[in-house]
């Protein structure tokens, strides 16, 4: 992606809002309605708007919207970047126009992050807009906010906020309601004005209900659409004017009702007061995450129902299936979680008072979501936040853009190296050699500051190699013990990063020409490698303290080799036996477990692992009905209830992608296609035969071309087609091992299994 510019020269337009207007702390604004009735002064050849908000827009003129996304005009760091949108409005206009703006809180004023903080970026909304018309004589007008424009509190929005909902009077008339001149605004920060340059949030698919009921509470009709995931209602109602219809959201149900305890202080309620007759609803100031709702208002037959899916846009690029229906159900859950949070920005959840841009779900999750979409527009807008959000010191916020948070920006493992590990995916998915030119200092300027806490207080070369200050996650949702527990792991999954990121970033030096960088890194990395081993393991290479996530991350990393890997993959391997071939891992070793069992000779345990139907593993959530990945691993027990957690503060979330991560193997190992350099120019395709599956297809898309490999093993035969891309060249790998290189073309080649 190319740098960003400063067009705020180009404007002409004020900012406008209503100065008086006070709200609460940690609660969200009443939505701003602006008006300005204009008239054209003859036939025009073209009409343009331009706008941007303090807070999120949704534009008409005529009464028609403008537009088609949502939540305008994104969410980034708005102190460092603000986007504006470009909207052709040509045959929206007539001689007489009005036009309708209304702003809500959104991200930069409204309620957000779990502490509840609203004003984070300024105190009230603001509206920045220009209409430029150009007539059929040549003549040119440009219509801008400034004070001749109208502002009301008393809108048809009467609330909106990410977290608590949406509620809107059907019954006023924007005619009858109160208008002051509006009030010319300075930002207290140099706003900075860029073009849009994310993909727009917008719909996508439409569920229908699979079931209708009434609720247990005797008071709503529940709709279960079957899928959870992000997005909003669309009612078609027969109404009665005044009526009031209140939906709310859920993403599992209780005893008959809906749940509301996934959703924390989160309200997760659209509310909708109708007109007389026929009409449609649909929130336009919020989105929810949710399988379920309940309607409290309206009886069944005079409502029909649908739900619109919500996501960035971003194109699904990717697909995998094979003989396992719950692995295919698996596949199906990792795509819906990676829609669900991939809403403007790589959010952690989409349902509670959370949905916020925390950097170690998508560091994991990268590689896999480079599979199933083309992130390039998506990662590229949000590495940008990244890049402007580092801190001096070289530390990345833990979330990004960094909203809210008062934590200390500082270098924190697995969640600061996505600065690393979330550029380094795209590049392998695509080969776009300016993102990481653009992103290399960033990524120096970080494992500067590793060093720096890595050497702290530390005496000796090996024990400076140790990352372990100031803060880290550690094992984080590993299914043992709870969050100190987690955190207690974090020198020996910060230490393992660490190596990691300095092989990558000797990599990326070299791709770039800078020999001597690569150099540096690449000693680093042994320097950290040795380290591992020399403090964490004895002579032989056991741990001295075992965790499973312990022996994987070296392991994948290849920190270690001869016999020191040979025993650390024995002891993984006895570790995840004796665990009956369940998982205990967190978000930063669940990933890479699998493929430190495989690649070291223990294919048979990998398989046994992913395919295991019991807590902790990914199928378990499937058996009990799953359709997106779960925060942790056992939030719905093994008698279908949640009783334990209806106890507790609040439930883990039912829609995380972190554990997602899983997709990377099932493409890479057991589809068996892997980049050998950026872009698939060159890639290899080396099933790893297992589980009992009989067959396996996918494809991913590249830049040059569609990749597509399908394998069936049937009467002791292996059967395997290729379609390689024009200009591409794959290495195919057979099980027994026999090599072929397949230029641009479809290829079938067949082999007795032994």
């Amino acid at each position: 992606m190319e740098n960003i510019k400063n067009d705020e020269s180009i404007w002409t337009a004020k900012w406008i809002t209503d100065q008086t207007y006070r709200f609460a702390d940690g609660a969200s604004p009443i939505p701003f309605t602006f008006q300005k009735r204009f008239d054209l002064a003859g036939p025009i050849k073209r009409a343009l708007v331009r706008a941007t908000a303090l807070g999120i827009y949704e534009l008409s003129i005529n009464g028609k919207k403008v537009g088609n996304e949502y939540f305008a005009p994104g969410f980034t760091s708005y102190k460092h970047v603000l986007q504006y949108n470009e909207y052709d409005v040509t045959e929206l206009l007539k001689a007489e126009n009005r036009m309708i703006a209304v702003v809500g809180g959104g991200w930069a004023v409204g309620r957000f992050t779990y502490s509840s903080k609203s004003k984070i970026t300024c105190d009230r909304q603001a509206l920045l807009l220009e209409i430029l018309v150009e007539y059929e004589d040549g003549r040119e007008e440009k219509i801008a906010t400034d004070s001749s424009w109208q502002v009301t509190l008393e809108g048809n929005y009467r609330f909106g906020d990410f977290y608590d909902g949406e509620t809107y009077d059907s019954t006023i008339n924007l005619d009858e309601v109160s208008w002051k001149d509006a009030d010319v605004y300075v930002p207290k920060f140099k706003v900075n004005l860029t073009r849009q340059y994310g993909p727009k949030v917008v719909r996508h698919e439409v569920f229908k209900p699979i079931a209708v009921f009434p609720a247990k509470n005797g008071r709503e009709t529940i709709y279960d659409f079957g899928q959870n995931f992000a997005g909003v209602v669309s009612l078609r109602i027969n109404g009665k004017k005044g009526q009031k219809i209140v939906v709310r959201h859920a993403e599992i149900l209780y005893d008959g009702d809906l749940c509301m305890k996934s959703l924390r202080t989160a309200k997760a309620t659209a509310t909708y007061i109708c007109l007389d007759g026929q009409q449609t609803y649909s929130p336009r100031l919020t989105y929810m995450g949710f399988r379920y709702i309940g309607i409290e208002g309206i009886a069944k037959e005079n409502v029909e129902v649908e739900a619109i899916a919500l996501y960035s846009e971003i194109e699904q690029i990717g697909s995998f299936e094979c003989s396992d229906k719950m692995l295919n159900q698996l596949q199906n859950n990792i795509v819906w979680s990676g829609k669900s949070n991939f809403v403007d920005i790589p959010t952690d959840c989409p349902q509670r008072d959370e949905r916020m841009g925390w950097t170690g779900d998508i560091s994991v999750f990268a590689r896999t979501a480079c599979f199933n979409f083309d992130m390039s527009k998506f990662l590229g807008k949000w590495l940008n936040d990244v890049l402007l959000e580092q801190g001096r010191g070289g530390g990345i916020p833990l979330v990004v853009p960094k909203q809210g948070i008062s934590a200390p920006t500082v270098a924190t493992a697995c969640w600061g190296d996505c600065c690393i590990l979330v550029p380094y995916a795209e590049y392998l998915a695509r080969g776009d050699k300016n993102l990481l030119e653009k992103q290399y200092p960033m990524m120096k300027k970080f494992l500067k500051s590793v060093k720096f806490w890595s050497g702290f207080l530390s005496i000796g070369k090996n024990h400076r190699r140790i990352w372990k200050w100031l803060f880290q996650f550690g094992d984080w949702c590993a299914p043992y013990g709870g969050v100190l527990d987690w955190m207690k792991m974090g020198k020996w999954i910060a230490t393992a990063y660490y190596a990691n990121s300095c092989a990558i970033v000797s990599k990326i030096a070299r791709i770039l020409g800078k020999e001597n960088d690569a150099d540096y890194y690449q000693n680093l990395y042994h320097e950290i490698s040795f380290a591992y081993v020399k403090l964490f393991c004895y002579k032989s290479g056991k741990l001295k303290k075992e965790f499973q996530t312990g022996y994987a991350l070296p392991l994948y990393f290849h920190m270690v080799d001869g016999n020191i890997r040979k025993t650390m993959a024995e002891e993984l391997n006895r570790l995840v036996i004796e665990n009956g071939y369940k998982l205990n891992t967190g978000f930063t070793g669940t990933p890479y477990l699998l493929f430190a069992l495989a690649d070291n000779g223990y294919v048979d345990t990998a398989y046994k692992v992913l395919l295991q139907k019991n807590s902790p593993s990914w199928l378990y959530g499937i058996r009990h009905g799953a359709t997106t990945l779960w925060e942790q691993w056992a939030v719905i027990k093994e008698d279908g209830k949640i009783e334990d957690f209806m106890n507790r503060k609040d439930i883990p979330s039912m829609n995380h992608y972190a554990y997602g991560a899983v997709g990377d193997f099932l493409y890479r190992r057991v589809l068996g296609l892997e980049a050998n350099d950026a872009g698939y120019r060159t890639f290899t395709v080396k099933p790893i035969l297992g589980g009992d599956l009989t067959y396996a297809k996918g494809s991913t898309m590249t830049p040059y071309g569609k990749i597509s490999v399908s394998w069936t093993i049937d009467c002791g035969k292996f059967f395997i087609e290729i379609q390689v891309p024009d200009k591409a060249l794959c290495n195919l790998v057979m099980p027994s091992g026999k090599k072929y290189s397949l230029l641009g073309g479809k290829h079938n080649i067949e082999e007795d299994i032994l």
